[in-house]
């Protein structure tokens, strides 16, 4: 597996974003191993929030949500996917699997020592991370999904995503950061922008980020439908505490939230929030309140 490492320098002084890495390896599944980058502030002993990014950021999205998860004294770990963020970045396109992002993650999980966590998902992140709920119920005490799902093929996925994935396949210059700031209902200033692109300095490290719209199921048939219905078997089974926090603005994921608090035992009785004004990217949007849900959330688990 032919591996790009961006370099240290494209993450200097960025704007908001003062967390050092901690890195870990993991098997890359062909007998080499990757070294994906992960951000853990906060007391060791406190619970742990898990936050898992989508496509095309990486962790920086969290930092509105990481500084008030801090602020209550919760732990705040954000994992960069392999191929975003300060991650390794495999080279060529089919190296990417869906399979692949979920082991790596898993992988990471178990070389970052955590346990008990609540995950707080979005976009991708909850692609891999409701699988891995599904699959392992008992490595989380608690769930936010934040516009995510876990699609397995059997149904239309909408217009929006079907425009978005053509999109990311037909773009002559994939830029992340303008990609971030068309899905957000607000602007976003010119360094947060650059802050979203800073992982890619050149196209030929944008892989992964052109593989990831290809590898949602969208056929009942694709090889990731039937591993995401067996995920669906444990989900309709997780009890734990479970919150959807959705946006009010997000055409791709809209209404995937009612089909999750219908399906999952533990989404029973729960305060669920819709975000006013917030679009895809919530966490630019309205990351302060989608943190403040968060801790709220974590209060009621632990209570």
């Amino acid at each position: 597996m032919d591996v790009l490492r961006t370099p240290d320098e494209c993450f200097a002084d960025l704007s908001g974003w003062s967390y050092a890495p901690r890195y870990v390896e993991v098997a890359a599944g062909d007998g080499t191993r990757l070294r994906m980058a992960a951000y853990d502030e906060g007391p060791r002993e406190a619970p742990v929030v898990l936050c898992l990014h989508g496509e095309p950021s990486w962790s920086y999205l969290y930092r509105h949500v990481m500084a008030v998860l801090l602020d209550a004294g919760l732990r705040a770990v954000a994992i960069d996917l392999v191929g975003f963020g300060r991650s390794d970045k495999p080279s060529r396109r089919e190296d990417y699997t869906y399979q692949r992002h979920v082991d790596w993650v898993r992988a990471a999980i178990d070389a970052l020592g955590i346990a008990d966590v609540t995950l707080l998902a979005h976009d991708w992140g909850g692609l891999i991370g409701l699988r891995l709920v599904g699959q392992e119920p008992q490595l989380f005490a608690a769930v936010v999904a934040a516009n995510t799902f876990l699609p397995t093929g059997d149904r239309d996925l909408g217009e929006a995503f079907r425009a978005w994935q053509q999109y990311a396949q037909q773009t002559p210059r994939f830029q992340a950061g303008g990609i971030v700031n068309g899905a957000c209902v607000s602007a976003l200033p010119p360094e947060v922008i650059a802050a979203y692109d800073a992982p890619f300095p050149s196209q030929e490290f944008l892989a992964g980020a052109r593989q990831f719209p290809l590898l949602v199921p969208t056929t009942p048939d694709d090889p990731a439908a039937e591993p995401n219905r067996r995920a669906w078997v444990g989900l309709k089974r997780y009890s734990r505490p479970f919150l959807c926090a959705f946006s009010d603005q997000d055409p791709v994921t809209r209404g995937a939230d009612r089909v999750l608090v219908a399906s999952v035992p533990g989404a029973g009785g729960q305060p669920h929030v819709t975000l006013t004004g917030g679009g895809h990217f919530l966490q630019e949007d309205v990351g302060a309140q989608l943190g403040a849900v968060v801790v709220e959330h974590v209060a009621r688990a632990m209570a």
